[in-house]
């Protein structure tokens, strides 16, 4: 079997566009999307409109060709839209939203997760403390999250996400794939030791409760993104915890990454491709 995984796209349209073109040219069963899948400029709130004006007609073009399109939403996807995206999405066959579900196709099963640890950033929909023991990290401005309402400020962000369960809780939570050995998890964050988690001053953000859970689980493979500049801060984009493989392609602004999975074989390769030049 073989798919392209790709993330972190923030709503650029030519990058979805381009990545659909690979996965009919290339002949591949399905293309993973690891989350962070809508625009954050010029708005948040315009989130609605993408789903709506684009991705349903994009995701149509995946269902006519027979390529599965497998996502998990990611940090900057407000929860508000998620009802609409799974209204969207629903239709589809060979459309589905991975998160915290379960998809078999052929002989491999795919399992998402879009929940992460705690960021100083404000958007918190899907942020969870990583363990019971986790430190808080230093906030940077008020949080909040969204609700159909609009955008809802938490007073007190410290004490409302210790009412929700861990990011190791929620893990324990997932559907159980029949065969761990066949079985691939779409996570958006990625976990800690790998040198998949790198920020900007080689600030390490991985969540040590994911690399918990796939060291005692050892599934066959796991895809991430999150953290654009990974790659190029450790000049790592994959990695092994014990027999299981992890991904981590990156992603920049002016350029689309992605990978490439023979799942079979268990080959990987990572491309990087520059925009299209303007006509």
């Amino acid at each position: 079997m073989k798919i392209i995984f790709t993330t972190d796209l923030h709503g650029s349209q030519w990058k979805y566009l381009r990545v659909l073109e690979h996965a009919q040219n290339l002949d591949v069963d399905a293309v993973v999307n690891g989350g962070d899948l809508l625009p954050v400029n010029p708005g948040l709130k315009q989130q609605d409109s993408f789903i709506a004006d684009f991705l349903d007609d994009h995701f149509s073009l995946y269902e006519s060709s027979g390529i599965y399109y497998l996502f998990v939403m990611g940090n900057t996807d407000l929860k508000r839209f998620d009802a609409l995206l799974q209204e969207i999405s629903s239709p589809y066959h060979y459309v589905e939203n991975l998160s915290r579900e379960k998809i078999d196709i052929g002989r491999f099963e795919f399992i998402g997760f879009d929940l992460m640890t705690d960021y100083p950033f404000p958007l918190k929909d899907r942020c969870r403390r990583d363990t019971n023991h986790s430190n808080f990290k230093k906030q940077l401005l008020k949080a909040f999250l969204s609700s159909s309402r609009g955008l809802k400020p938490l007073e007190d962000w410290f004490s409302y996400v210790k009412t929700l369960p861990t990011l190791e809780e929620e893990l324990g939570n997932l559907p159980q794939p029949e065969d761990m050995k066949k079985a691939v998890y779409v996570m958006h964050m990625p976990p800690a030791f790998q040198g998949l988690d790198v920020c900007q001053g080689n600030v390490m953000v991985g969540s040590m409760a994911i690399y918990d859970f796939f060291k005692n689980k050892q599934p066959l493979l796991s895809l991430h993104g999150h953290i654009h500049e990974s790659p190029e801060m450790s000049s790592i984009w994959n990695s092994k915890i014990n027999n299981t493989c992890c991904i981590q392609p990156g992603q920049k602004k002016d350029k689309l990454i992605y990978v490439i999975c023979d799942l079979d074989e268990m080959e990987f390769q990572r491309f990087i491709e520059p925009a299209p030049t303007p006509k």
